[in-house]
């Protein structure tokens, strides 16, 4: 064996710290079935995502072909694809933008899951069982059965929805009086650029369903929290960027949603109205999804506010009385100037500092600029779906008059 042979050779694992220092270090993003053969073909490596030749290589086998195949066979389609809003967001713009994601999720859980270390929340024995989960975790992430169960979902999608391909994109249909046969295009779209497209999505969801996972196990653990830290959230405030993480997968399904109801307004006669308690309940999910798993902690944080209230409480009356018999109730004239320069007025001024920290503990670990970057993520796609019924020209008036 030649010694670059050796040297590629993965290093074993000789104790349990090794293990631990491999689960922080390892990624809940960079694995699966899917990973790795991007991986064996060397499109990626441990070390760089290769996001511009990847996204290139996803326009080129998920969008490219359907415009050659349409000039080949049927020319006269070619312009109804490339005007095609829902086809050409999902493969220009989305898969894209789910590969970008991937990058941005693995950089966000890194972070956090790092801090947890450098900040010492957990001690040696909870330590231990949460790089055990992260173990586990890691397992299921390369596990085939759920990128599987995705394609599988993938598949039975088009199975269900093939009766009604042509409603929707007459490129793809070769009876456009039937509207039930699928042209060559068609066919490709439904069995590879499709699917690429919510294998993607799929694989996002899943690799935060495994996040809400560690969050979950994370909020049963021993945390070493402390009412007074500054961040307001008992040390826990950090957290609160982990939404960002799943804001790429939300935008790209905002954008999916917000190409069928353009379609539906420009084509089918719809109004923006129609849409109206879709779009609450569309909302309402994406905070579910993106938010939600922060809520795990809102019992630890509540129960946490409520006993340092109690306990800087009865601190605070034993160091007031005590400043109060010595400096109010013997005060004696001419120590005035003692009085300016005792130890005293600053601990209290300063543990008046840390009651008000307690007071304002917030239960719920929410960063309000990760909370603003989650909203613009699920409202911006649906521009084009109002600009749709509205004049752009009259939406940009109703701004400006707002800002006067």
């Amino acid at each position: 064996m030649s010694d670059m042979e050796q040297a590629a050779e993965p290093t074993p694992i000789p104790e349990i710290f090794d293990e631990k220092t491999l689960a922080r270090e390892t990624s809940l993003v960079r694995g699966g079935p899917f990973y790795r053969a991007q991986e064996a073909v060397r499109l990626l490596t441990p070390e760089r995502w290769n996001l511009g030749r990847r996204i290139l290589l996803a326009i080129g086998i998920g969008w490219l072909p359907l415009v050659l195949i349409t000039l080949l066979f049927r020319r006269e389609m070619i312009r109804s694809l490339l005007t095609d809003y829902m086809i050409n967001v999902r493969m220009l713009i989305a898969v894209p933008i789910l590969l970008i994601g991937q990058v941005l999720m693995e950089h966000v859980l890194r972070i956090i899951v790092r801090h947890i270390h450098s900040a010492v929340l957990l001690l040696p024995a909870e330590e231990t069982k949460e790089h055990l989960t992260i173990l586990k975790l890691i397992r299921l992430r390369d596990s085939i059965v759920a990128e599987g169960v995705i394609v599988a979902i993938a598949y039975a999608h088009f199975v269900i929805a093939k009766s009604h391909a042509g409603m929707d994109h007459i490129w793809a249909v070769s009876g456009v009086a039937t509207g039930t046969h699928l042209s060559m295009a068609g066919w490709y779209y439904a069995l590879v650029s499709q699917l690429l497209y919510q294998l993607l999505l799929g694989i996002s969801l899943w690799k935060w369903v495994l996040w809400i996972c560690f969050l979950f196990r994370l909020s049963k653990l021993d945390l070493q929290l402390v009412p007074t830290h500054p961040d307001e959230h008992g040390g826990l405030g950090f957290l609160g960027m982990s939404p960002i993480a799943i804001a790429p997968t939300i935008f790209v399904a905002s954008l999916a949603i917000g190409s069928t109801w353009r379609t539906q307004i420009l084509h089918d006669g719809a109004h923006l109205m129609n849409f109206k308690i879709d779009a609450i309940v569309w909302l309402v999910v994406v905070l579910l999804i993106s938010m939600g798993p922060l809520a795990l902690f809102v019992p630890r944080l509540t129960n946490l506010r409520r006993q340092g209230i109690l306990q800087y409480g009865a601190l605070g009356q034993l160091h007031s009385t005590e400043f109060h018999k010595k400096w109010i109730l013997n005060n004696i004239k001419g120590h005035e100037e003692e009085f300016l320069t005792a130890p005293e007025v600053s601990t209290l001024t300063d543990f008046a500092t840390s009651y008000e920290n307690v007071e304002k503990l917030k239960p719920f670990p929410l960063d309000q600029g990760t909370m603003i970057g989650v909203i613009l993520a699920t409202v911006l796609p649906m521009l084009p779906v109002i600009l749709a019924e509205i004049p752009f020209i009259t939406v940009l008036k109703g701004l400006l008059s707002a800002v006067k």
